[in-house]
């Protein structure tokens, strides 16, 4: 379950989304408003999951089995954790560009970021996200709940040295939780924080996707374009990630394998679910086995169905 999709994403076009963390959830964060659910292991520990030409030749028998109209924009690390804490990380990725010639994206948590080697490891990507949810300490502990190894200082401050040496392009992400980060101090010193950067774009997220905390909520349209507007007054380029991506999905053939690969990293929702069913050529008896296999669990957030792998077993 490495490579998976490609799926429509709102900054990549279509992309071939990359897992290099094992099954179950590493990360160094437990973000409320992760859509894999809670972080049971937190950890800072880089350490290997894969053989580096395992992962590229999971990758590539995966593109084969794609039609041409899913030729991926992009080869993204986008993991059911944080992927930098893959040691092989760098290795994959020059395997990667390498092998297909294609550009190839890493989003990260940014918490690893004040370790050098990381740091040089990014350096060859085309495409990097960094995700800068608050620089404020109590505000970033109260979103990000962080383990307690990482130092909010040395990581912004490892996210500058990285922006000042990048050649390819740069993007930060923001998840606007309401009564969390939305208050003025806090985007007022995250927009002044990146506007240091010299980003491309200014991603300004909110939660479209069933959260691992129930009780938050995505901000109001109106704090929503208030905190464009800041960001724009500090000359950063920005835009809203607020709206559904779409429904094509690629698809290999194999429902029951590309259900399970989509849902390990990226919630899938009832009407993309069918439309990758329809291509697929299957039905939902497909899905009501996955579920009564515990393999993945049905959620409902917002209007819609999400479909999420069920890692909790």
């Amino acid at each position: 379950m490495i490579a998976f999709g490609p799926i429509p994403s709102r900054r990549l076009g279509l992309s071939l989304g990359i897992n290099n963390i094992v099954a179950r959830k590493v990360c160094s964060f437990s973000c409320i408003y992760c859509q894999i659910g809670k972080t049971v292991n937190r950890s800072i520990i880089r350490e290997a999951f894969y053989q580096p030409e395992k992962l590229v030749e999971n990758v590539k028998n995966h593109f084969n089995k794609l039609d041409a109209d899913h030729a991926p924009d992009y080869l993204t690390f986008v993991s059911n954790g944080e992927p930098t804490l893959d040691i092989n990380l760098g290795k994959e990725i020059s395997l990667l560009k390498e092998t297909f010639h294609i550009p190839v994206a890493v989003i990260t948590n940014s918490s690893l970021m004040s370790n050098q080697q990381v740091r040089e490891e990014l350096l060859n990507a085309d495409w990097v996200s960094l995700k800068v949810d608050s620089v404020e300490q109590e505000t970033w502990e109260k979103i990000n709940r962080h383990h307690p190894g990482i130092n909010l200082e040395k990581v912004l401050e490892g996210i500058e040295i990285f922006a000042e040496q990048y050649k390819g392009r740069l993007h930060t992400e923001t998840m606007l939780v309401e009564d969390v980060n939305d208050h003025h101090s806090s985007i007022d010193a995250t927009s002044a924080f990146i506007s240091k950067l010299n980003v491309e774009t200014a991603y300004l997220s909110i939660p479209t996707r069933p959260p691992a905390e129930k009780t938050i909520k995505a901000i109001s349209t109106e704090n929503i374009t208030k905190t464009w507007q800041m960001y724009q007054a500090k000359g950063i380029h920005t835009e809203m990630l607020t709206g559904f991506e779409g429904t094509n999905t690629g698809f290999t053939g194999n429902a029951f394998d590309d259900i399970l690969n989509i849902t390990s990293v990226h919630p899938l929702r009832d009407d993309t679910l069918k439309e990758l069913l329809k291509k697929e050529k299957a039905g939902m008896e497909v899905v009501e086995s996955l579920i009564y296999q515990r393999y993945i669990k049905k959620d409902h957030f917002e209007g819609h169905d999400y479909y999420i792998r069920n890692f909790h077993l």
